[in-house]
């Protein structure tokens, strides 16, 4: 069974509720009576309510409403934002300015409002220390607090262990930030 509403000679019942072209009521038609005026008004004949008793047609420009249809769909996708989840690998014996490296990424990725899932790998004897690795996470969450909270707390999963950051900024919003603040670092030049 198609999405799309059967139009015209497609309409196979005796008889339809007709709507006009501008929204009125006609009443209910014979199917055949229906499509003559679909014909005289130069309009197709679209079934909108086929479960209805008798099915709902209305008289409308069928190619018109499929575009507009398909413009407010493309509208609704390009305003959609999609929700990404980053990833950082860290290791629980990491450098001070490695760490610092790592959580100015994780801080980038929550400015721009993406969610980050961060990663720490254990290896060898370091799999017997998972508070070393809980410590670091801890660490980092308490770092990029005023951008981001933890949306799932640390948790050991086989070698690794997995906590994820999510940004407390909307992914449309934080776009919309940048878009101003480019737009005010443009104005000065021109003057």
């Amino acid at each position: 069974m198609s999405a799309e509403p059967r139009i015209n000679d497609r309409i196979r019942v005796p008889e339809v509720r007709l709507v006009g072209p501008n929204g009125e009521q006609v009443g209910i038609v014979p199917i055949a009576k229906a499509l003559e005026l679909a014909r005289e008004s130069d309009l197709d004949l679209v079934e909108v309510a086929p479960t209805a008793r008798p099915p709902v047609a209305k008289l409308m420009d069928y190619g018109k409403f499929k575009y507009e249809s398909a413009m407010k769909a493309r509208e609704a996708r390009k305003n959609q934002a999609h929700t990404v989840i980053k990833e950082i690998k860290l290791r629980p014996k990491i450098d001070p300015h490695d760490y610092e490296t790592k959580k100015g990424h994780v801080v980038r990725f929550l400015k721009a409002g993406d969610k980050v899932k961060v990663t720490i790998m254990f290896r060898g004897r370091e799999q017997s220390r998972p508070e070393l690795g809980f410590r670091l996470l801890q660490r980092l969450a308490d770092d990029v607090e005023e951008l981001g909270f933890v949306e799932s707390r640390p948790k050991q999963d086989g070698r690794n262990m997995i906590m994820v950051i999510g940004p407390h900024k909307k992914k449309a919003e934080a776009k919309a930030e940048r878009a101003a603040s480019r737009g005010q670092d443009a104005a000065p030049g021109t003057a």
